[in-house]
Protein backbone atom coordinates (compact mmCIF):
# COMPACT_ATOMS: atom_id res chain seq x y z
CA UNK A 1 0.00 0.00 0.00
CA UNK A 2 1.28 3.10 -0.99
CA UNK A 3 1.68 6.08 1.65
CA UNK A 4 -0.81 9.13 1.21
CA UNK A 5 1.66 11.75 1.53
CA UNK A 6 -1.26 14.43 1.19
CA UNK A 7 -3.61 13.39 3.77
CA UNK A 8 -0.34 12.57 6.45
CA UNK A 9 0.70 16.01 5.84
CA UNK A 10 -3.28 17.43 6.44
CA UNK A 11 -3.04 15.28 9.78
CA UNK A 12 0.08 15.59 11.16
CA UNK A 13 2.49 17.68 9.72
CA UNK A 14 0.46 20.39 9.34
CA UNK A 15 -0.46 21.24 13.06
CA UNK A 16 0.78 24.17 14.69
CA UNK A 17 2.92 22.39 16.86
CA UNK A 18 4.65 20.35 14.12
CA UNK A 19 5.43 23.11 12.95
CA UNK A 20 7.54 24.80 15.36
CA UNK A 21 9.20 21.94 16.33
CA UNK A 22 9.97 21.51 12.26
CA UNK A 23 11.29 25.28 12.60
CA UNK A 24 13.22 24.38 15.56
CA UNK A 25 14.88 21.36 14.10
CA UNK A 26 15.81 23.65 10.85
CA UNK A 27 17.30 26.67 13.54
CA UNK A 28 19.19 24.12 15.39
CA UNK A 29 20.72 22.77 12.21
CA UNK A 30 21.63 26.26 10.87
CA UNK A 31 22.95 27.38 14.28
CA UNK A 32 25.60 24.63 13.94
CA UNK A 33 26.04 24.89 10.25
CA UNK A 34 27.47 28.23 10.83
CA UNK A 35 29.70 27.47 13.64
CA UNK A 36 31.27 24.15 12.21
CA UNK A 37 30.60 24.66 8.41
CA UNK A 38 31.02 21.49 6.48
CA UNK A 39 31.49 19.11 9.04
CA UNK A 40 27.92 18.74 8.88
CA UNK A 41 27.78 16.90 5.77
CA UNK A 42 26.24 13.34 5.95
CA UNK A 43 25.51 13.92 9.98
CA UNK A 44 22.35 14.59 12.15
CA UNK A 45 21.90 17.55 14.67
CA UNK A 46 21.09 15.76 17.89
CA UNK A 47 18.26 17.51 20.70
CA UNK A 48 20.09 15.56 23.69
CA UNK A 49 16.91 16.40 25.82
CA UNK A 50 14.67 15.49 22.55
CA UNK A 51 13.04 19.16 22.65
CA UNK A 52 13.67 20.16 18.71
CA UNK A 53 12.61 23.53 20.31
CA UNK A 54 15.51 23.87 22.63
CA UNK A 55 18.30 25.53 20.53
CA UNK A 56 20.75 26.13 23.23
CA UNK A 57 24.17 25.16 22.28
CA UNK A 58 24.72 23.36 25.60
CA UNK A 59 21.51 21.10 24.16
CA UNK A 60 22.75 20.19 20.77
CA UNK A 61 25.25 17.98 19.31
CA UNK A 62 26.54 16.59 15.81
CA UNK A 63 25.81 12.76 15.42
CA UNK A 64 26.22 10.77 12.90
CA UNK A 65 22.50 9.85 11.51
CA UNK A 66 22.65 6.26 12.03
CA UNK A 67 23.12 6.82 15.54
CA UNK A 68 20.67 10.16 16.04
CA UNK A 69 17.87 7.78 14.36
CA UNK A 70 18.96 5.00 16.26
CA UNK A 71 17.89 6.48 19.65
CA UNK A 72 14.78 5.73 21.47
CA UNK A 73 12.41 7.91 21.33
Amino acid sequence: MQRNYKKEYENYHSSEEQKKDRAGRNGARRMLKKKHGNSLLGKDVDHKDRNPRNNSISNLRIQSKSANRSRNQ
